[in-house]
């Protein structure tokens, strides 16, 4: 398999810059923090091989960037219409793109599903360029690593492939994430065809490998490494994953820390495969191929339904596919949906009744509890259940899509029962609220909602997207002690228009065991 001829190789008329960079030691990582680097820009001349002398200002070379007069911009680029959203289409407004983009990359992906479903419009929305936008597109590229820190791999590509022609920052995350979801044939074309994209050596050599032309990888792999731009445990990886039987009965290759896609794949290819699950959240979506076991499609299906990065009725899909194989861990979860759908189809209200309250406990444990209920909340609505499980169908309801019509239905047992029904109608004032946080919702309920004064000046300043992201980090961070943050950031959700959204997660912050 080894070429033993010189090849020539287009690939080598260019080099890409050092793949992935040194570990960090905070965690979760971001997507900038573990994207592979697979393509950069400008290409370098490889020594020893002319290429054409570049256009300078003064000592340094600087690439150029040909785009047409009023084509469009990166940063206007989305896949949810403004008559989808019912954002406006100036969004952005007069904030600058470099305080936007650095207000996306720090939101965090942890907090209650309202306001990940709030971050994923934002990130989604076809919205006007900020004013400011230079075409480079800075906070389309930001909105793309949000969606993969979110794990969100298939909206990110589908965002990626609205771009026109290929460059080397989007299109380093394209091909990370066509590694990570087994679509790599068609990123790999791309690569190859496009020299003025920079492949790295090792992004290369795989490519070349995958479209069966070992010669040519194996000598893109000696003269990386003779030039220097192959290191030592890279060098060490593609050698195995271009001659497998060259190292049989050779001891494994040591784990990495913090793997970039492309060394996932190569991993799995010499038969040493990672698990992801210390891994950034998108690297689960590697475990969702066809290929993984089912308990780790399982698993990889609950961190990413965590933060809605996959459908509900796509876990599942999971957790119904066959009879569980062992007991413990997921494998009650698995028991307990499978028997909670057959008695839901039964319509066997005694059963469901019997079975719910345990089911809801690997749900709460799992941290599952709102796609459970947009899976169940309506269904078991409809069964009017009664006592205990009546009281808990009427709480998974109102974690549901349908929870104003939950609200309407029930007769209230209680105080917490009323408050939590004044919360899903939108007026919970007056009636007295379970704790403090309910307390601090409450007071963002008013009946005629005013922004506090720093959302006030910045929607005076036509800066409505950031001040909805500085609302969803208020939420976020409020809900783990400053509860004023809480009333603020729910207050402004209320006076923009947003009440599903405030209403659905005053709820989440009320009834789930935990907060963000």
């Amino acid at each position: 398999m080894w070429a033993s001829k010189a090849v020539f190789l287009p690939a080598l008329f260019y080099i890409g810059a050092a793949a992935g960079a040194a570990a960090q030691d905070e965690a979760p990582l971001s997507a900038i923090d573990w994207l592979s680097r697979s393509v950069t820009g400008p290409a370098t001349a490889v020594p020893g091989i002319a290429m054409e002398p570049p256009v300078t200002d003064g000592a340094a070379p600087r690439p150029i960037t040909v785009r047409p007069i009023d084509g469009p911009s990166l940063d206007g680029l989305g896949l949810l219409p403004v008559s989808t959203t019912g954002l406006p289409r100036d969004l952005w407004g007069t904030t600058s793109s470099a305080d936007l983009a650095r207000m996306i990359r720090a939101e965090r992906v942890d907090t209650v599903p309202a306001i990940q479903s709030l971050l994923y419009t934002l990130m989604l929305a076809e919205v006007a360029p900020p004013a400011d936008s230079d075409g480079s597109g800075a906070i389309f590229l930001a909105r793309v690593d949000k969606l993969l820190d979110l794990g969100a791999l298939d909206p990110a590509l589908a965002l990626l492939e609205m771009t026109e022609t290929p460059e080397p920052e989007p299109f380093r995350r394209w091909f990370d994430i066509a590694l990570l979801i087994g679509r790599e044939d068609r990123a790999c074309d791309i690569m190859l065809e496009t020299p003025q994209i920079a492949p790295t050596f090792p992004a290369r050599i795989f490519c070349l490998a995958r479209g069966g032309d070992w010669n040519a990888a194996a000598l893109s792999l000696r003269t990386g490494e003779t030039l220097g731009f192959i290191d030592t445990e890279m060098a060490a990886l593609l050698e195995r994953f271009l001659d497998p039987e060259l190292f049989e009965g050779e001891p494994d290759l040591p784990m990495p820390e913090r793997p970039s896609p492309l060394v996932l794949r190569l991993m799995e290819a010499i038969g040493q495969p990672l698990p992801t699950t210390t891994l950034p959240l998108a690297f689960a979506q590697a475990d969702l191929r066809s290929n993984a076991g089912w308990k780790t499609r399982l698993e990889a299906g609950e961190r990413l339904a965590r933060t809605g990065a996959i459908e509900p009725n796509r876990l599942l899909g999971l957790y119904t596919e066959r009879e569980a194989a062992a007991s413990g861990g997921v494998w009650e979860r698995v028991d307990a949906i499978q028997d909670l759908e057959a008695a839901l189809d039964d319509r066997d209200s005694d059963a469901v009744a019997r079975i719910l309250p345990g089911t809801w406990e690997g749900m709460v444990a799992a941290e599952l509890e709102v796609p459970f209920a947009a899976l169940y909340g309506s269904r078991l609505a409809r069964l009017d259940l009664r006592g205990e499980a009546g009281a808990l169908a009427f709480r998974i309801g109102l974690l549901s899509d349908d929870y104003e019509n939950v609200a309407r239905a029930r007769s209230p047992q209680g105080a917490d029962e009323r408050f939590v029904i004044g919360l899903a109608t939108g007026n919970p004032l007056g009636l007295t609220p379970p704790d403090q946080m309910g307390a601090a919702i409450q007071r963002a309920f008013l009946p005629t909602p005013r922004p506090a004064d720093e959302f006030a000046r910045l929607l005076d300043e036509n800066r409505l997207g950031e001040a909805l992201l500085l609302g969803i980090d208020q939420i976020t961070e409020g809900a783990r002690g400053e509860l004023r943050d809480v009333t603020d950031g729910l207050g402004l959700l209320r006076h923009v228009g947003l009440e599903t959204t405030a209403r659905r997660a005053a709820l989440e912050l009320v009834l789930l065991e935990r907060r963000g």
